[in-house]
Order: structure tokens, then C-alpha cells, then sequence
């Protein structure tokens, strides 16, 4: 049962972050207008993340 709940708390954040990127590509090809800018931030966010990881750790 722990080693579940770890697995759970491990993976977590990067699945969120591959289905958000998902969700972007799919609505960037799927539309234009406000779905554009939907598309930016679902893809933009992963980016974020990683690029703030990447600066945590080298603190």
C-alpha cells in the first residue's frame, strides 16, 4: 500500500504536466481565437514548471 501512495506522489505532478501539454497541442490544432490563447498558457505552464525545477536546484 506505500509503495503505491509513493508511486502516486511521484508521478503526479509530471502527469499533470503531460496531460496539460497534451490538452494544448489538441486545442491549438483544433481552433483559432480564443483557443489560441487557451493553447499558450496549457502549453506555457509546463515550461514554467520545469524552468523553476531547473532554478531550484541549482540553489
Amino acid at each position: 500500500m506505500k509503495s503505491q501512495q509513493s508511486l502516486r506522489r511521484t508521478f503526479a505532478i509530471p502527469l499533470l504536466l503531460a496531460l496539460l501539454s497534451v490538452a494544448g497541442l489538441v486545442v491549438a490544432l483544433t481552433g483559432d481565437g480564443w483557443r489560441d490563447v487557451a493553447a499558450w498558457f496549457a502549453l506555457g505552464i509546463p515550461v514554467l514548471v520545469t524552468g523553476r525545477a531547473m532554478t531550484a536546484r541549482r540553489r
